[in-house]
């Protein structure tokens, strides 16, 4: 229950008034005497501390009426004791926190203001934030500081990933923003019910500086899940590397900047394994991996089963798809398709394609008698034909 105390600052309580003239020497009786101050109380409210519990996306506001407030003191009602800082009006009518709150958490707010005769009371209010059955954080692909040194290609879409799915997605997305320099037009797109990606309707001018945020902290992203935190990102687009994998003539042709720089014979996928067609986007690289056939299900005892050491991987899907090194394969590149749906390289161009391609770079496969990359598989995001992308899917 609120608590409330008044107190006297200065001699306000009486008043003496001293009668002098031509008239009467009677007093007058029965009506205010004139210059006599009406002291009226001061009243303080905490609009949050009379409903529900509040949301910790949105401030604890302090009111007056009739007075000005001297002081404001906002702690956890905890062990903790922890304070929270806040800024007057300009007319001490009211008092706002400025430090962001949390959730689950109670709050004293102890208030001292006083009338225009200085009559001072001090009002103690509580007030309790929502506690959501599961936050939710929207963590950023890639990882700012996996590309700060090189900046990323431009085919890399923006992506919130949401470590739990998202019911509200018309709501969340309009929380979500996205700014580049030079300016480029773009939409945002579900591939999922946890990842939404950003892109505009032809890949990233070299350059381009983009800056993305997600301002979900006290969102609430549905059955029960809020978010957790706001995030944002700064990204930089280097130079444009794209490759183009023709399986009709079984050369893997390389562009900078629009400029043919390379081009080399290679290998896709078999026709009992095609590779993906459309663009793909280098989503990692690495030195050396272990490939096994039994992740997609071709296990030991299949005369298909392989697990081998592969080198010089530029990962373009997430089901499997790579460009590496490929010295089996040598004699069939450039002549014919025997991958499991990878790109196929002799060592030598597979070490100049990993020297030149990283994160965000595009290699886009054509001819190949396979299906198109999903727009679900890291990254296939740049097959969905640009109406469809910029109409959303949000209420899908």
């Amino acid at each position: 229950m609120n608590k409330i105390r008044w107190s006297s600052i200065g001699a306000v309580a009486a008043v003496l008034l001293l009668v002098s003239g031509c008239g009467s020497d009677t007093p007058t009786t029965g009506s205010p005497v004139a210059g006599t101050p009406l002291i009226e109380p001061v009243t303080i409210s905490v609009p949050a501390s009379t409903q529900p519990p509040l949301n910790p996306a949105m401030p604890i506001v302090v009111n007056v009426d009739g007075g000005t407030l001297i002081k404001v003191a906002v702690t956890t009602a905890d062990a903790e004791n922890k304070t929270v800082n806040g800024d007057f009006a300009s007319d001490h009518a009211s008092w706002t926190t400025k430090d962001p709150l949390a959730y689950g958490t109670t709050y004293t707010i102890a208030v001292e203001a006083a009338n225009d005769v200085m009559v001072s009371a001090q009002q103690t209010f509580t007030v309790t934030t929502v506690s959501p059955a599961q936050t939710a954080y929207a963590n950023v692909v890639p990882a700012p500081e996996v590309v700060a040194g090189i900046g990323i290609g431009v085919g890399q879409p923006m992506v919130f990933q949401f470590t739990a799915p998202v019911a509200n997605r018309a709501e969340i997305e309009k929380h979500l923003k996205v700014t580049t320099e030079p300016a480029q037009q773009g939409a945002w797109y579900w591939t999922d019910d946890s990842n939404v990606h950003y892109r505009a309707e032809h890949y990233w001018q070299p350059g381009t500086k983009i800056h993305i945020e997600a301002d979900v902290f006290g969102l609430d992203l549905g059955n029960g899940v809020f978010g957790a935190e706001n995030n944002s990102a700064d990204y930089t687009v280097h130079d444009s590397w794209v490759a183009k994998a023709d399986g009709s003539t079984e050369l893997l042709t390389v562009f900078h900047n629009g400029n043919q720089v390379n081009s080399m014979p290679m290998s896709l996928g078999s026709p009992g394994h095609p590779s993906h067609e459309g663009p793909h986007v280098v989503s990692a690289r690495q030195d050396s991996i272990v490939m096994d056939s039994c992740t997609y299900g071709v296990c030991q005892g299949d005369p298909n089963y392989y697990r081998e050491k592969v080198d010089l991987d530029l990962r373009i899907s997430n089901d499997g798809e790579f460009v590496h090194s490929a010295p089996w394969s040598v004699g069939d590149q450039g002549s014919s398709n025997v991958s499991h749906g990878c790109v196929n390289l002799a060592p030598a161009n597979a070490q100049w394609m990993f020297d030149h391609f990283n994160i965000g770079d595009v290699v886009e496969i054509t001819n190949s008698g396979g299906p198109t990359l999903p727009v679900w598989d890291t990254y296939g995001d740049w097959s969905v034909p640009w109406s469809q992308w910029q109409a959303g899917n949000s209420n899908s």
